[in-house]
């Protein structure tokens, strides 16, 4: 039975080698994605194993909740303590600094999406455990406040070489810069800073610079002698440092550091992993096609073998046989194209500034187990349902001339699928909250997902006969529209249901999720914009192209500029409460009324210690008007008194606004998020936006927006999003599409004699391959129908249960589903292409003598 089963395969090897392309490409993402995780995390933990003292001093709250660094520092003095500490060899201060971005030659930003630009401190000292952290590669140390040393990767992408001057912005009260490069400095050891840029300044220019001349650090490194600990050391810090600074080892302040940033991108790994998955769902039923048709093309075969004394699990086991060996095959093919995807992640992602071009890819042993695992379950999984029912195969039917493989009813099957869509129905219904008094549910989308997962592979079960009316229908047009050709078309789409659904099924998951994406797309577009043309106000917004903050040199300079009535500032951070992360935002305490918020509760008015919160996080966290609202902030806890709630406003998207004093009180840098500019009346709108170009002109990173650019910039990142998604997509669509190929391609086989009989009377070439092509289309325009109904539903559903979070409009683009449906049709003509050229091509009389 095993030599029978092997030579089966090498019968068909061209046949299931193509389905094995499926489960090739499902494994090449599952592994691709791991080596691209196990490269990002040697990365990262190399760089701050390279990048902390053995032992590190810093402040309490160093940082906000957000990660941006806070104004705590380490007075000069506890540098002194800490370098005579017996078991210390040596103490440097450190300064550190964010938001420091370098022009390049041709004034564009270098970095700035993703990885942070990084300014500093120059110093010497060696990384923890004795490792050489930064050195000059080239040039020398900075001296003096017209000098400069930029990490090589950020020099080489600027243009820059030594000698040159160099243009940096900065968030500081100094907001440009153009000292002279005198050094490179990178790690001899290997490593760099994964797209990071470095600017590094003596450390008094530093000083200067990043801590309003304060003489101290935001950090320290301690090195230990020879024979000393870091925990030994730690501990001898701890004794001398005064209240608010603490000492942690090296270590386990590496360790922290690159956890943390690891667990802030890890949602590219598990982003990965689900597109993953449903390539191979999608293949899954490629695979289960692929072995149905087969096994029923060798059902004579399989019952010769019964009547010879085969028992029903031989011949199972055989059948299963040769879903193993392709599943090693396509999990060992998917392993090696997963060292190409691996690296084409990587370099996707290095276009958006995280640059690991240095890095070597990490073949981990669970990478290999898991894509040997996925390949070889999967395809045993799928090939399964096929071994089984040639189990139920008769010897006797061995003797006769036509043999049909035991099917189970579409009835049963169609009891299921609608039992699944009815659990799933409900389970979004109990999501969406339409049965709360009903049942308890949480509203955490896991319900509402599950529904939606078991509606889609409901229907999926079901399609044999929910698809039957769309496949009549379609019989009587193709009948009606191409005479004979388009009637056979039909009618060999009829002929076997289940697979023609199954095929379909395949290309209907993906063009359900494309369509769920779409109208979340545009309804998440459609939200931003009605949100700001309510609620926008002022003639202009003042905003970092990334987010970061920038130097309040800004305002001031703008407030001066002619035509401009008034510039409210808006500033952003985070604190903690009762451990969860709380958004905070501030202004001036007299712009309150300028953001033209509308009162819910209380009064809008900011007092020393006061706050205003929305209305919706208010009723949802039980905080009320004349309520004590306790946060941790850098310099510890406070306790601010809530005076009034708001109605949410996109202008304030933070929950809780308090003044810009109180805010830089609590320890967060004296910079601004984003400005809104007041024009004079009567001034001409287009003179005045000139103008305040004119001041940013030269801050790349800053820029000025009406109301309809402001509305464009929020748009772009949704529309990165969903085309991002598409590409991902694109994946599993390919894998239908060859599917509906490898369908038609074996059913062509599976028809040989029909086929040779229709051109001896009288069928000619092009007639049999429009018909071949016609099947295709019907198969592909029943996926997208499913597809486009299941992903309207989804998404208006999705859309729904995202109300609370500011998207209230709900908008299907009629336009983009049609062009989902045209394309279907298109997939359909190119999937045929070239069984319809074999079916042609099949000599007459060869055909007729087939068996």
């Amino acid at each position: 039975m095993i030599r029978a089963a092997l030579r089966s395969l090498l019968a068909r090897k061209v046949r299931l080698l193509m389905s094995t392309f499926a489960i090739v490409l499902g494994v090449a993402f599952v592994a691709g994605t791991l080596m691209f995780s196990d490269m990002l995390n040697r990365s990262f933990t190399a760089l701050f194993d390279a990048t902390v003292g053995d032992v590190v001093v810093e402040p309490e709250g160093a940082q906000t909740a957000d990660g941006f660094l806070s104004t705590n520092t380490v007075p000069a003095d506890v540098v002194e303590r800490l370098a005579a500490l017996p078991g210390a060899a040596r103490a440097d201060g450190q300064v550190e600094a964010d938001g420091v971005y370098v022009v390049d030659t041709d004034g564009k930003l270098v970095g700035g999406f993703g990885p942070p630009g990084l300014g500093g401190s120059w110093n010497d000292a060696p990384a923890a455990g004795g490792l050489e952290g930064l050195a000059i590669l080239e040039g020398e140390e900075p001296r003096g406040d017209d000098q400069v040393v930029l990490d090589e990767q950020t020099a080489e992408k600027s243009g820059y070489d030594l000698g040159d001057r160099v243009e940096i912005t900065t968030g500081g009260d100094t907001s440009t810069l153009d000292p002279v490069l005198v050094g490179i400095a990178g790690f001899p050891e290997g490593g760099s800073l994964s797209g990071a840029t470095l600017a590094l300044f003596d450390t008094r220019t530093a000083q200067q610079l990043f801590l309003d001349g304060q003489d101290a650090y935001t950090e320290v490194w301690v090195t230990a002698r020879d024979g000393v600990s870091q925990q030994e050391l730690a501990d001898q810090a701890a004794e001398v440092l005064p209240a608010g600074i603490h000492a942690v080892t090296g270590e386990d302040a590496a360790d922290e550091a690159a956890s943390d940033l690891l667990e802030a991108v890890s949602f590219l790994t598990t982003f990965l992993l689900i597109f993953a998955g449903i390539a191979l769902v999608v293949g899954s039923f490629l695979i289960v096609n692929t072995f149905s048709i087969l096994v029923a093309q060798r059902s004579r075969e399989l019952a010769l073998l019964r009547a010879l004394g085969a028992s029903r699990g031989q011949v199972v086991r055989s059948v299963l046989l040769e879903a193993l060996i392709l599943g090693v095959v396509g999990a060992t093919l998917g392993l090696g194209l997963g060292v190409l995807l691996a690296r084409g992640i990587a370099a996707v992602v290095g276009r958006f500034g995280l640059d690991l071009s240095g890095q070597d890819l990490v073949l981990a042993p669970r990478t290999v187990l898991a894509a040997y695992a996925v390949g070889i379950v999967v395809t045993v999984v799928a090939a399964y349902f096929p071994a089984r029912r040639t189990g139920r195969i008769a010897p006797v039917q061995a003797l006769r001339d036509d043999v049909a493989l035991p099917e189970t009813s579409l009835r049963r099957r169609f009891g299921f699928g609608l039992a699944l869509v009815a659990v799933g129905a409900l389970a979004m219904l109990a999501g969406l909250g339409f049965l709360d008094a009903l049942v308890d549910v949480p509203r955490d989308g896991w319900v509402l997902g599950a529904g939606v997962l078991a509606v889609l592979l409901g229907v999926s079960a079901a399609s044999p006969v929910l698809g039957r009316p769309l496949l009549d229908l379609a019989r009587a047009v193709l009948a009606r529209v191409f005479g004979f050709v388009g009637l056979l078309s039909g009618q060999n789409a009829l002929r076997n249901p289940r697979r023609t659904t199954a095929t379909a099924s395949a290309l209907m998951i993906g063009l359900t999720l494309a369509c769920t994406m779409a109208i979340i797309g545009d309804s998440a577009k459609a939200s931003v914009d009605r949100a700001i043309e309510e609620s926008f106000v002022g003639d202009f917004v003042v905003s970092s192209l990334f987010g970061a903050p920038f130097s309040p040199d800004v305002a001031a300079e703008m407030r001066t500029v002619p035509g401009v009535q008034r510039v409210v500032r808006e500033r952003f951070g985070a604190g903690l409460r009762d451990g969860s992360q709380v958004a905070l935002a501030a202004t001036d305490r007299g712009e309150i009324d300028s953001l033209e918020l509308v009162v819910a509760r209380g009064e809008l008015t900011l007092r020393d210690g006061s706050i205003l919160v929305q209305e919706s996080w208010a009723d949802d966290q039980g905080v009320d008007v004349g309520d004590e609202l306790d946060l941790q902030v850098p310099t510890g806890d406070v306790t601010w008194r809530v005076v009034g709630t708001f109605e949410d406003n996109p202008v304030v998207f933070a929950p809780v606004l308090t003044s810009v004093e109180d805010l830089v009180a609590a320890g967060f840098q004296d910079r601004d998020n984003a400005l809104i500019v007041f024009g004079a009346p009567g001034t001409d709108v287009g003179v005045l936006q000139q103008r305040l170009d004119d001041v940013v002109a030269d801050q790349p990173a800053v820029t000025v927006k009406d109301q309809a650019a402001f509305a464009a910039e929020q748009r772009e990142p949704i529309d990165n999003l969903v085309l991002t998604i598409f590409a991902l997509l694109g994946l599993a669509l390919v894998i239908a599409v060859l599917g509906i190929v490898n369908t038609l391609a074996l059913s062509v086989i599976e028809r040989t004699r029909e086929i040779g009989l229709l051109r001896a009377i009288g069928l000619s070439r092009a007639q049999l391959r429009r018909m071949v092509t016609l099947e295709s289309v019907v198969i592909s325009l029943l996926g997208a129908v499913l597809g486009v109904v299941l992903g309207v539903v989804f998404g208006v559903a999705l859309m729904r249960a995202l109300r609370d979070e500011g998207l209230e409009v709900i908008s299907v683009p009629v336009g983009q589903l049609a062009v989902f449906l045209a394309l279907a049709i298109v997939v359909g003509v190119l999937a045929a292409v070239l069984p319809a050229r074999r079916a042609a091509r099949l000599d007459v009389l060869t055909a007729i003598a087939t068996d």
